[in-house]
């Protein structure tokens, strides 16, 4: 038997306050020796907080990575990806499928521990409904990356039926999903009454917050992608079974969870841009200490995170030399650049306050200050001037003429060196369950109030410098009302792994990942001529005309039609090869 290892875990407010062993990433154990050590109530404690370093964050576990979950290569990125272009294949392993499962099986262990607890169960009650939440929290990943998988609510042994049983549809699997998430949110502290000591562990907010992210997932799924990814379940895929009509039915309980959460849940957007330039949605992703920000704010002021990956500098360093990645790597495509609105609300098209792209800062004024908190000039902080962006062939800062701050470190170099930045990592914040209350209104009445859009949506435009989006102003422009409450949703949440999901949930991918990548206007530009700030020669592409704010104009091109094929197939990612083998229950997704 492996010993159990001890973990450092960080204390008081920063992560969770523990001298217990570390129960996770264990192999196999015998099952009277795994209850021996839930003795006491603090025993579950201490293995439950361990529970929080599984989700994907910064810090690398098992071999997970954050660069496969930061929407790279999106068609909101100038860097292409194998995924987005559609040449995902069956590999023999998936640690994406394999290490869920053993999250899974540590949550399981807590639970039959707690099922033979002969002590105070109320004592243990918020742990139970931790790893209740954590459970649900693994399938649902399982879930969109597969599809329906096997289920597992119990400490299996190699003996165990289920582990070479079939696939569980997708149905099954989110009625399971959904029924811990109910089972856990009753027992669940509100944020108010969690001890400064334990602050980090979930809230009732929390789970209420996920919940509502999975009931809108699953319904906007069920509206436009249907069961055209589930297979047979005789020669491919999981099937259909318990298929049904959810799309209403969960619309309305996403609703009424985010409203609780927005009213009641003590949460409040993080808006410092009188001190900051108007730059909030820069400095929220990199907020540390004092030192992070221009204005001297530190963690301690941030409400708007609900549940989040707690870091330290001098504690737990992120340790994945992220300001050097996300600024090439989230580096924005043509697209995305003309997706911010202008100040007037108007896209770059229709409003009359658009400057165009003569000039490299042109593009820069009038527009969503998300764009500036996004996309400046990294080494200057600022709207980039005339000369200083150099396109010297694609890949890399240069490769599109954009780079991203967004998650980069302030003053990277000085303020902080490569591999020790350490903010926090958010997996629920308050602005995406204003966008879950708004999507999942439309969705379901085909219609939003301004008072509805007051509530939330508008105050996310509030804090990017935006006016109220209302009816009258959507009818009035021409505009989509469906389409704006998604173009939000793209801006406010670029780069927190929601794109590749969304676009798939909506059932659009195919559309949106197989148009060309493109990155800087050069027609009619600076660039244009121009060979000390631009060499065409070294664009192996060379231009494409596209639809800009300006009407059709040359940009780079960067990833050609040619190189893109997603299909309805790359919705889900293949079963690994080995877990097939090892279980021939298991058939391959559509396909594969």
């Amino acid at each position: 038997m492996k010993n159990i290892v001890t973990t450092l875990v960080l204390s008081s407010v920063l992560l969770f306050s523990s001298c217990q062993s570390d129960y996770l990433d264990l192999d196999p154990l015998d099952v009277q020796t795994e209850a021996a050590y839930f003795k006491t109530p603090a025993d579950f404690k201490a293995a439950s907080n361990d529970f929080y370093n599984k989700m994907v964050s910064w810090k690398a576990i098992n071999g997970s990575s954050i660069y496969n979950f930061m929407d790279f290569g999106t068609d909101l990125t100038s860097l292409a990806q194998e995924e987005g272009r559609g040449n995902t294949v069956a590999t023999n392993s998936d640690i994406y499928w394999t290490n869920p499962y053993k999250y899974i099986r540590a949550n399981n262990i807590l639970l039959k521990a707690a099922e033979n607890y002969s002590g105070d169960k109320s004592a243990i009650a918020q742990y139970v409904a931790a790893a209740k939440f954590f459970r649900a929290w693994h399938h649902f990943f399982l879930l969109k990356r597969f599809g329906g998988v096997p289920i597992v609510t119990t400490v299996v042994d190699i003996n165990d039926e289920s582990l070479y049983g079939k696939r569980s549809s997708r149905y099954e699997v989110m009625k399971q999903i959904l029924k811990d998430l109910s089972e856990a949110i009753p027992d669940l502290p509100l944020e108010q009454n969690i001890a400064a000591a334990d602050k980090g562990h979930l809230s009732k907010w929390a789970a209420e917050a996920f919940k509502a992210r999975v009931l809108l997932y699953e319904a906007t799924w069920e509206k436009y992608v249907g069961t055209t990814t589930d297979g047979d379940g005789v020669t491919t895929g999981a099937g259909t079974v318990e298929v049904a009509s959810n799309t209403t039915a969960y619309l309305q309980e996403a609703i009424a969870l985010a409203k609780d959460v927005m009213g009641n849940g003590g949460y409040e957007l993080w808006n410092y841009n009188s001190v900051l330039n108007n730059m909030s949605m820069c400095y929220l992703f990199n907020l540390e200490d004092a030192g992070s920000n221009p204005a001297g704010l530190d963690k301690s002021t941030n409400k708007e995170f609900i549940l989040s990956s707690k870091y330290d500098y001098g504690l737990l360093q992120g340790g994945i030399n992220l300001s050097h990645t996300v600024a090439s790597r989230l580096a924005p495509s043509r697209k995305f650049m003309d997706m911010f609105l202008c100040t007037d609300g108007l896209p770059v098209d229709k409003s009359p306050l658009f400057k165009g792209y003569v000039k490299v800062g042109d593009e820069y004024q009038n527009r969503d200050y998300r764009l500036t908190s996004y996309f400046v000039d990294i080494n200057t902080d600022a709207v980039p001037v005339s000369g200083a962006i150099k396109l010297f062939g694609p890949g890399g800062d240069s490769g599109s003429g954009y780079a991203n701050r967004k998650f980069r470190s302030y003053k990277y170099g000085t303020y902080r060196a490569a591999n020790t930045e350490s903010p926090d990592y958010p997996q629920i914040r308050l602005a995406e369950v204003y966008l879950i209350y708004a999507e999942a209104l439309y969705e379901l009445n085909g219609a939003i109030t301004d008072l509805e859009l007051n509530q939330s949506i508008n105050l996310i435009r509030g804090r990017a410098g935006l006016p109220a989006l209302t009816n009258a102003f959507v009818t009035a422009n021409n505009l989509n009302m469906l389409d704006e409450i998604r173009r939000e949703r793209a801006v406010e949440l670029f780069g927190e792994n929601t794109r590749y999901d969304d676009l798939k949930r909506w059932g659009i991918a195919e559309q949106a990942l197989n148009n060309p990548i493109l990155g800087s206007v050069i027609q009619g530009t600076d660039y244009e001529g121009n060979t000390a700030v631009y060499k065409p020669a070294l664009y192996p592409y060379g231009e494409l005309s596209v639809a800009t704010g300006k009407g059709s104009l040359r940009a780079l091109l960067l990833d050609p039609v040619g190189n893109r094929n997603f299909q309805r197939k790359h919705y889900l990612f293949p079963i690994p090869l080995t877990q097939m083998q090892l279980n021939t229950k298991l058939l391959q997704n559509p396909q594969y």
